[in-house]
């Protein structure tokens, strides 16, 4: 039994987001709790792993036990599960930082999502998200963690019941591992069967059999430890060794994940440089996929030693994809600051991002389906490549997939939009909003729609970037329709109606009028190519900005003022060809209606009237008119 030898330890609270998350385990009822042992092992291999890569530069840390190991006692009869690692440990600072804070990003995004989850679905959502040690405590009351840091002498004890507190002090040397740590779990009277071998053994193989350190289990404390796990590197197998269920596993306890791989990626790179690889692109989208701070999750081994989980090995486009590879090539004792600067490492990155889109076209062109779940997952952030990699623009844009005017929400590629382009077509169009409904029926894609032309329908963030930095598919530019002339002249309409009349002399009048009126209040005001159905909208001067993109920026205060914009009015509508025959002897009332026609745009816009009150004033006075004598 291990104890702290200072008599009055040290008691802590715990950090208000580790508080809540540990409510949540002790309090909740979750349909897969063996969750904890892929954690509480993963995390035992990790410190494993750490420890052979500072034995590199620190030999004498391995002392005379160089093989690492993680060995599993059962103790039925005081109801307790341990979990031990010979690896790098922990002092008593390293402890209460590391079980004391949660550094992980995302963590009350994951709160929030299983708060609001009931009954099993909660289990789920354990695993996606990978709680690592607090996990314990969806069976164990009470938790001691007994540590020893190699190279130290002192050893320190950590215990918690995982209701707010914990206690940390000096432990006895005697009773400490000579380095590593020791995990012991007391465990719940309906947790009892994880001390029984039958049941924990199985777990173990089927969520932990592939970590890189060998396991051995003790179904006693006296009793003789078995191997169940040899610890060899599922990615150095052949692949015709291995199966899916080991893929699966594997993915599991190395992403810290609790869903299937939707696509796998195993292959090893031979030339100039030999590395393995080992990547999963995961079913569900992971919780912190768009924070901030979030980076790669892919792993550098050298040799099948662990260096860092920081090497961005990938794009940060492509920070989804979870894995690892296993350089032959780069030094053991290169420092992990110098390794991202590595010309090796370089050719490294350049061969896997290349690699993991390759094997996305090849699915994407294998089965279409498959493609279409990881796209919906993970589309919004692969988009971010086309504005940032230049170099890889034009496979992006094939990877690429979108919902359109045309396509009855069913995704469509750019291949598609080019095959079916109308005569005389010579651009790409898309429109970009943050509801695909509102954008489907915006007033700027009617005479698209009248042609059968078909529009992108944008409503990720970053859509409005990518657009305008990229110049062509197959040779057709990308045109907002909201920016510019819309250059529908040439293109015939469907169903074999003909083109609009001219604008007549009594209309351009009005529309010079409204121009006037308006005065800088917009760039222009003219006759309209694209309207069909409504009287007025509002577009982007031909050389500005697209009107979404410039909202977007000044929202976000990195513009000092927006481009005034133009107002368009349908020369065939009833309301402005009625309004053009209003007299002189009217004048107060066409003035009314050039800012009315203009607020009714913008509002069509998503946006407010231009000044509300004067706009509440305007429409009740051309109500009364309307209503006749009083």
């Amino acid at each position: 039994m291990s104890t702290i030898t200072d008599a009055s330890p040290d008691t802590r609270s715990f950090e208000a987001d580790v508080a809540k998350l540990l409510h949540l385990m002790v309090h909740s009822v979750y349909s897969d709790k063996d969750v904890f042992l892929r954690e509480l092992v993963s995390n035992a291999a990790d410190a494993c792993e750490k420890l052979r890569y500072e034995a590199i530069a620190a030999p004498a840390l391995l002392g005379d036990d160089p093989q690492p190991r993680i060995t599993i006692t059962l103790d039925p009869d005081a109801r307790q599960l341990t979990i031990e690692d010979n690896g790098i440990g922990m002092t008593q600072a390293e402890m209460a930082e590391a079980l004391g804070t949660i550094a992980r990003s995302g963590t009350k995004a994951f709160m929030e999502q299983i708060a609001a989850k009931k009954d099993g679905e909660g289990g789920q959502l354990i695993g996606q998200f990978g709680v690592g040690f607090y996990s314990a405590f969806m069976v164990a009351d009470k938790v001691d963690v007994l540590s020893r840091r190699a190279g130290e002498d002192g050893a320190g004890l950590w215990t918690s019941d995982g209701l707010g507190t914990y206690s940390i002090g000096d432990a006895d040397p005697a009773e400490a591992p000579a380095r590593g740590t020791r995990v012991i779990l007391h465990l719940k009277e309906d947790a009892a069967d994880y001390t029984r071998r039958f049941s924990v053994e199985p777990k173990i193989k089927a969520q932990s059999g592939h970590v890189p350190v060998p396991i051995v289990l003790k179904d006693k404390p006296d009793a003789e430890p078995a191997q169940i796990a040899d610890g060899a590197a599922l990615w150095t197998r052949p692949k015709s060794e291995i199966s899916e269920e080991d893929y699966t596993d594997f993915y599991r306890t190395n992403a810290g994940q609790f869903d299937t791989p939707a696509l796998t990626l195993h292959y090893r790179a031979e030339g100039v440089h030999e590395y393995n690889v080992l990547a999963f692109v995961p079913e569900m989208r992971p919780f912190d996929l768009f924070d901030p701070d979030r980076a790669g999750r892919m792993k550098l081994y050298v040799r099948r030693v662990f260096i860092t989980g920081e090497a961005q090995i990938l794009p940060r486009y492509l920070r989804f994809v979870r894995g690892l590879v296993d350089s032959q090539d780069l030094p053991l004792n290169v420092s992990r600051e110098m390794i991202q600067e590595s010309p090796v490492l370089a050719a490294i990155q350049k061969g896997v991002s290349n690699r993991v889109l390759s094997e996305l076209e090849k699915l994407a062109n294998s089965d279409g389906d498959k493609y279409l779940k990881i796209w919906e997952n993970f589309g919004s952030v692969l988009k971010e490549g086309l504005y940032e990699d230049y170099a890889r623009r034009e496979t992006l844009l094939g990877l690429a997939r979108f919902k359109t005017s045309t396509s009855n929400n069913e995704w469509r590629s750019l291949k598609d939009y080019a095959a079916d382009l109308k005569e005389n077509q010579t651009a790409i169009y898309y429109a970009v909003g943050s509801d695909i409904e509102r954008l489907a029926s915006s007033p700027q894609l009617e005479g698209f729609r009248a042609r059968g032309i078909e529009v992108l329908l944008l409503t990720d963030q970053i859509d409005g970037f990518w657009v305008t930095g990229a110049p062509d598919f197959e040779g057709k530019p990308f045109k907002s329709v909201t920016q510019g002339m819309s250059d529908l002249g040439l293109i015939p309409l469907a169903d074999g109606e003909q083109p609009p009349a001219e604008t007549s002399d009594e209309v351009a009048g009005f529309i010079d009028f409204v121009k006037t009126t308006l005065g800088d209040v917009v760039s222009d005001v003219r006759a309209s190519e694209r309207l069909t159905d409504s009287p007025v909208c509002l577009v982007a001067p031909e050389h500005g900005m697209d009107r979404q993109m410039e909202r977007l920026l000044a929202g976000a205060g990195q513009l000092a003022q927006v481009s005034k914009p133009v107002l368009e009015i349908n020369p065939r509508h009833a309301l402005v060809t009625r309004l053009s025959a209003v007299g002189a002897e009217q004048a107060d009332l066409r003035e009314d209606a050039a800012h009315l026609l203009f607020d009714e745009a913008r509002i069509a816009d998503g946006e407010l009237p231009l000044d509300p009150r004067a706009f509440s004033e305007r429409l009740g006075r051309v109500l009364l008119r309307g209503s006749g004598p009083i």
